[in-house]
C-alpha cells in the first residue's frame, strides 16, 4: 500500500447543483461509464478500490477529508491489519487529556476516523481563498448521477471557447454547471505511480477515485445486494410452496 501524500492541490467544490445549468438554460450530460458494481450482481473491483485509495491519499486528502470513514474499513479493500495499521500511523490526531489535564497529539490508530487535512473550517477557507473544500464521505450519492459526474469533472477541463467570458481565477469545465470553477485542473497523466503498475492516466485516476469514493459512501452495498437476492430467492420458494399447498387443499375440496 502507498504511504506517501503528495504536497498537491486538489477538488476544492466537487458538486454543484443542478440548479446553476437550468438557470442558464443548459443541461449537461455526462458519458456514461460502466461500473463494476452497476446491476442486482455487481460488486466493487478490489484493485481498483485500492488505486483509488491511492490517489486519493496522494491528491485529494491534500485538501479534503473522508470523516464518515475509519481507517480500519479499508480492510475491505484487501489489506490486512498490519497494513492498515501502518497506513493509519502516516497520520496525526489530538488525544487526551493525560494525567496532566493536557491534550496531546499521536498517530492515528485503526480505530480513528480519516484525519481531516485541516484543524477547523475557518483553517480550511484560509488555505483554498475561502472556499471550503467539502468533505468526500458521501460525494458520489449527493447526486443520482454521482458516479458518472465525478470522472467527467476531474478530465472536463479546457480552454474556453472563442468569446465565452471566463471571470478572473476561475477555470473552463465543460461539465461544471456555467462552465466555470475555481478548482484548478486536480489530475494530470502520472500524477500517480500506481502500485499495481497500471497506466495512470487522468481518465484511469479519475475512474478509481470515483470507485474508491463509491465505496466510501456506500460500504455496505455488496452486502445489501446479497441480502436482497437471499430475500428474492425466499420469497420465489415460498410463493411456490403456497401454490402447491394452495393446489392440495382445492383438490381435496372438490373431491
Amino acid at each position: 500500500m502507498h504511504m506517501m501524500r503528495a504536497p498537491i492541490i486538489v477538488m476544492a467544490a466537487l458538486l454543484a447543483g443542478a440548479t446553476a445549468a437550468r438557470a442558464a438554460g443548459e443541461e449537461i450530460t455526462y458519458p456514461d461509464r460502466h461500473w463494476s458494481w452497476e446491476g442486482p450482481f455487481g460488486t466493487f473491483d478490489l484493485p481498483q478500490l485500492q488505486r483509488g485509495l491511492q490517489v486519493y491519499t496522494e491528491v485529494c486528502s491534500t485538501c479534503h477529508g473522508l470523516r464518515l470513514v475509519a481507517y480500519r474499513d479499508l480492510t475491505a479493500l484487501g489489506y490486512t491489519e498490519d497494513q492498515v495499521k501502518a497506513y493509519a500511523a502516516n497520520y496525526e490526531v489530538q488525544d487526551g487529556p493525560d494525567d496532566q489535564g493536557e491534550m496531546y497529539m499521536r498517530a492515528a490508530k485503526p480505530s480513528d476516523r480519516f484525519v481531516s487535512p485541516f484543524p477547523n473550517e475557518q483553517a480550511a477557507r484560509a488555505a483554498n481563498n475561502g472556499a471550503l473544500p467539502p468533505d468526500l464521505s458521501l460525494m458520489p450519492k449527493a447526486r443520482k448521477d454521482g458516479p458518472d459526474y465525478l470522472p467527467a469533472l476531474l478530465t472536463g477541463y479546457a480552454e474556453a471557447p472563442e468569446g465565452f467570458e471566463l471571470l478572473a481565477g476561475m477555470n473552463y469545465n465543460e461539465y461544471f454547471p456555467g462552465h466555470q470553477i475555481a478548482m484548478p485542473q486536480p489530475l494530470f497523466a502520472d500524477a500517480v505511480t500506481y502500485a499495481d503498475g497500471t497506466a495512470a492516466t487522468a481518465d484511469q485516476m479519475a475512474e478509481d477515485v470515483t470507485a474508491f469514493l463509491m465505496w466510501a459512501a456506500e460500504p455496505k452495498l455488496e452486502a445489501r445486494k446479497s441480502m436482497g437476492i437471499k430475500v428474492l430467492i425466499f420469497l420465489v420458494i415460498f410463493t411456490a410452496m403456497l401454490y402447491a399447498v394452495k393446489k392440495k387443499v382445492w383438490a381435496n375440496v372438490e373431491h
